[in-house]
């Protein structure tokens, strides 16, 4: 199917993952993403989306790619939204997926999932195997790197379990220090969301906060900072999805275009894109914030 990496873990309650989800949310890094807190019950244990479930199949969807936009002064837009919207990609290829494990398993029960339900996607992707969570909270892979999607399959089908893998940031703090908001806690492996650069130019709807206004590194949509200092990211290879393929103009534009970019533009270049989310005004309040 196209999938990176595959790995499988054990559905059940997840009891430290639900005091640190408590704590994180107690502290208020989710900022204005109050969805966060909803569905807790169902955020640590898999049973009550999937009744029954045994697995939790989890997987990775590359996305890196050796495109960057041409002119170094534009405003940035984050490699995962180069190209159409990563959740309906992904989650028609798991629906084929699905269907496969019911025609080769018989008659199974199961849900796919790609970043649009109360799922902690890291957190079983940690217990899977399919990497450790670094400082950065990413996911990253010994071989793979960070460059990823994650998706998943909870189902009642019994499964042979993986291991959880060690963790190897050791003491490397290259994205704690370059991130420029200091979202990522001092120690690691832990970030303030209401302080991430893509939080601020994504979920955020209001106006920007002023104390970041030197502190965007030119990011209009997203940041990949974190990802782009870590040593594993160097084991990254080009994506070969199609779908995530950049529209040329969108990588062309200049600094100027960006500075006036009009709606109808903005519909031409994102059209089935994940940028549609922050919509043409938020995307304007974002470049507008830039200069």
């Amino acid at each position: 199917m196209g999938f990176l990496l595959c790995h499988i873990a054990k559905a059940e309650f997840m009891t430290e993952e639900a005091r640190r989800l408590d704590e994180w949310l107690s502290q208020d890094y989710h900022g204005d993403m109050s969805y966060m807190a909803n569905h807790f019950d169902k955020r640590v244990d898999p049973r009550l989306l999937v009744p029954g479930a045994k697995s939790v199949i989890s997987l990775a969807y590359n996305y890196y790619s050796n495109v960057r936009q041409i002119d170094p002064e534009a405003p940035q837009i984050s490699m995962y939204a180069y190209g159409k919207d990563y959740h309906k990609v992904v989650k028609k290829k798991l629906q084929q997926m699905l269907e496969w494990m019911k025609t080769s398993f018989g008659n199974i029960n199961g849900r796919v999932f790609v970043d649009s339900a109360p799922v902690l996607e890291r957190d079983w992707a940690r217990r899977s195997g399919l990497g450790w969570m670094g400082k950065n909270t990413m996911i990253i892979h010994p071989k793979k790197g960070s460059w990823f999607f994650l998706a998943e399959i909870i189902t009642d089908l019994e499964m042979v379990y993986d291991q959880q893998l060690s963790d190897y940031c050791g003491t490397c703090t290259r994205c704690i220090d370059a991130c420029p908001t200091e979202a990522i806690h001092e120690d690691g492996y832990l970030m303030d969301g209401s302080k991430c650069i893509s939080y601020l130019t994504i979920e955020l709807k209001k106006k920007l906060p002023l104390e970041y206004k030197d502190k965007m590194e030119n990011w209009m949509f997203g940041c990949d900072i974190c990802q782009q200092v870590c040593p594993w990211n160097r084991f990254a290879e080009s994506h070969s999805e199609p779908a995530f393929l950049p529209k040329e103009k969108l990588i062309s534009m200049s600094k100027e275009e960006w500075h006036d970019l009009s709606e109808p533009l903005f519909d031409e270049l994102f059209e089935g894109s994940a940028v549609k989310r922050t919509k043409y005004e938020g995307l304007k309040r974002n470049i507008k914030f830039l200069s």
